[in-house]
């Protein structure tokens, strides 16, 4: 091969990913939908709303999301070839395999006790456990430090927040998952700014 049409083919693990746009199009649903949720829960809420409303406004929001982050990835493996470009191809395949299990488990789970709470408690913290270990994944695969950090935040403070009740549960995902997302986002130029610099030297 020569070396013209090497340079063609980038590797995928070479891909310098703009995430700005995913973290805050994320970090968005997180503090509304969540956000929402927690200011509606309970007897005494501080707002009363339709139940399904919060809910609504979640998935809304993380379909937005999932839309930004395969449109920006897309973009951005456009011209690798060969067997590099699997690394990028198997991670986009993993978050609907991540969440169509989750979605297996819950149901399952839900099935089997009887009980409608499972619903309510796992949807919002093991979607963002999912959404943190994918985080992890991308950023081991992109050798992206801000995407890891964030995923492991993600995962910890999601799974931690299954020891709280009631609304301040859906608080800590508002405003610990939410609010890790738009500070990666202030982070994210810098890091892409160096990850080009890096890339080109």
């Amino acid at each position: 091969m020569s070396h013209t049409t090497h340079s063609r083919h980038r590797s995928a693990v070479s891909v310098v990913l703009d995430n700005r746009l995913s973290y805050v199009s994320f970090g968005l649903a997180w503090l509304v939908g969540h956000g929402v949720n927690a200011l509606t829960h309970g007897d005494d809420p501080v707002v009363d709303l339709p139940s399904a409303l919060p809910a609504s406004l979640l998935v809304v929001g993380l379909l937005v999301g999932v839309v930004v982050t395969s449109v920006v990835t897309s973009k951005a493996l456009r011209g690798v070839r060969g067997p590099d470009a699997l690394a990028g191809n198997l991670l986009a395949a993993s978050w609907p395999i991540g969440f169509g299990a989750l979605f297996l488990i819950i149901t399952a789970l839900s099935a089997a006790l009887d009980e409608q709470k499972v619903h309510t408690l796992m949807w919002p913290t093991a979607s963002g456990l999912v959404v943190g270990l994918l985080y992890l994944a991308g950023g081991a695969v992109y050798r992206d430090r801000l995407q890891y950090v964030l995923g492991t935040w993600l995962a910890l403070t999601s799974s931690a927040a299954l020891f709280l009740h009631g609304a301040p549960l859906y608080w800590v995902l508002a405003l610990a998952g939410g609010g890790s997302y738009l500070v990666a986002a202030a982070l994210e130029p810098r890091r892409h700014a160096k990850a080009l610099l890096a890339r080109a030297s």
